[in-house]
């Protein structure tokens, strides 16, 4: 009988220590979101410096050129290309990441999941609350609600990646099921609140077309000489029947079979996640950004973003909001119903991953270009006050990471400890009688090697001192 390494336990605590396969799925998605929040950054910055120096007007110039067929509706800009065609691809890898949750991962059971889904719709409405509050008093345009709901995951990691934490795997991955849950009522705040005048052909022929996809998938059908084709077609049709394109992604990213079947090592959802994604977090994120986060810096910008309802409601909302939205929906998940923290945590460690939520980037700056359509001048500001949010955010996480990292470094050596030398750690073998078994031949040993030493002449010291 082998040691029982993932069995189930119903006892289970919200952000409990994972079972070692899961472990293992989470470390591999945060290497890989890591690397994509990395160039994330790089992209951004390399905007800045764009957008910031006497190349400025080429970039203006780029970001602005129009190709695409005028024929078919899509005679977009650069930047609208980057926007609502690059995203679709990262929502299309969302989507795949919200089904496996729903099918095997913490969402699937409604007790482990009450927590990360509570924190995320508390780290959305208080965000929201504070922009308004601050608008209601300043006189400001309420349009930007929703631009401080988001939470982009990549640059959170990117922040984890630099400061080189020892964060508990079970903590990251609460983070990563919370981004999950909020990239899903972001992507329900775009289709219901940014959703213009609908083309019911187009848009009909985009439902049409999602049936087809998800008939092939349910044959069987491979190849994607079919399915991505027939994905452009489904993208076309949705931008062009004035919900948001990027919706069409989620829609086939649900629709993957996330489960495995008798003889498969991975499902196909997975399979195709794996290929997808360094394209979403390599090419597809870091484009978007280049071509949205260009914006003038300036003493006088960045002082307008404190001093404009708008901007601050969006700063307010990112730094303040989002902590006190996240810790406080933990807080009441844990008072109020069965799930509670792992006694190997404390407040302090939720508070910190609070903070770092904090960091709107990718989501929010798309929001913040359909919020305010139409008029530039503003959309620019808000993407400045995105940015300095995001800064603050993550700066003030930063610090309170730093100070809990002697306790990640605690747990995360506990985790990794394996005196048995089995090759599995040590804190996944408890229920297992042969890992008890090796540790006390292994004490054994140790205790007789003592009893040895105890019998032999009580020091060297002596032996010298001794006749020769």
């Amino acid at each position: 009988m082998g040691a029982r390494i993932d069995s189930p336990n119903q006892n289970r605590k919200a952000f409990g220590r994972l079972s070692l396969p899961e472990r293992t799925f989470i470390a591999d998605a945060l290497r890989t979101e890591t690397v994509g929040g990395v160039l994330l950054l790089v992209a951004a910055v390399a905007a800045l410096i764009w957008a910031n120096t006497p190349l400025s007007d080429s970039y203006e110039t780029v970001s602005k050129f129009h190709i695409g067929p005028a024929a078919l509706g899509l005679d977009l800009s650069i930047q609208h290309w980057a926007a609502d065609g690059l995203l679709a691809i990262f929502f299309f890898v969302a989507g795949i990441e919200l089904k496996r949750e729903l099918v095997a991962g913490d969402l699937r059971d409604p007790k482990a999941a009450i927590l990360p889904v509570v924190a995320a719709l508390c780290g959305m409405a208080v965000p929201a609350l504070v922009y308004v509050l601050t608008n209601v008093v300043g006189g400001g345009s309420m349009d930007g609600w929703a631009v401080p709901t988001a939470t982009d995951i990549a640059f959170a990691l990117a922040v984890l990646a630099v400061l080189g934490t020892w964060l508990p795997s079970a903590l990251r991955a609460f983070l990563l099921t919370l981004a999950v849950v909020d990239d899903l009522f972001a992507i329900m705040i775009i289709a219901v609140f940014f959703t213009s005048d609908l083309n019911f052909a187009a848009l009909g022929g985009a439902v049409a077309g999602l049936v087809v996809f998800w008939l092939l998938l349910r044959r069987d059908v491979r190849g994607w000489y079919i399915y991505i084709p027939l994905a452009l077609v489904i993208w076309g049709l949705m931008y062009n029947s004035g919900v948001h394109a990027t919706i069409a992604g989620v829609a086939m990213g649900l629709m993957l079979r996330c489960s495995k079947r008798e003889g498969e090592e991975h499902s196909p959802g997975e399979h195709i996640e794996h290929m997808v994604r360094p394209l979403s977090a390599g090419l597809a994120v870091p484009l978007f950004a280049l071509f949205s986060a260009g914006v003038g810096v300036s003493g006088d910008a960045l002082a307008d973003v404190f001093t404009q309802p708008e901007t601050l409601g969006v700063v307010l909302g990112l730094v303040v909001g989002k902590a006190i939205g996240i810790f406080g929906g933990t807080w009441l998940a844990t008072r109020f119903t069965r799930a509670s923290l792992s006694d190997e945590l404390s407040w302090p460690d939720v508070f910190a991953i609070s903070t770092l939520a904090g960091i709107g980037f990718t989501v929010s700056l798309l929001i913040g270009e359909l919020a305010f359509v139409g008029d530039e001048t503003m959309t620019d500001e808000v993407k400045a006050a995105v940015l300095t949010g995001s800064l603050i955010a993550a700066f003030l996480a930063g610090i309170l990471l730093k100070l809990r990292n002697a306790k990640y470094r605690k747990l995360e050596e506990e985790e990794e400890r394996d005196e048995d030398l089995s090759g599995i750690p040590d804190i996944y073998e408890q229920d297992s009688p042969e890992y008890h078994l090796r540790m006390a031949e292994i004490y054994e040993k140790k205790a007789a090697e003592h009893r040895r030493n105890a019998e032999l002449p009580t020091g060297g010291s002596e032996r010298d001192d001794s006749p020769a």
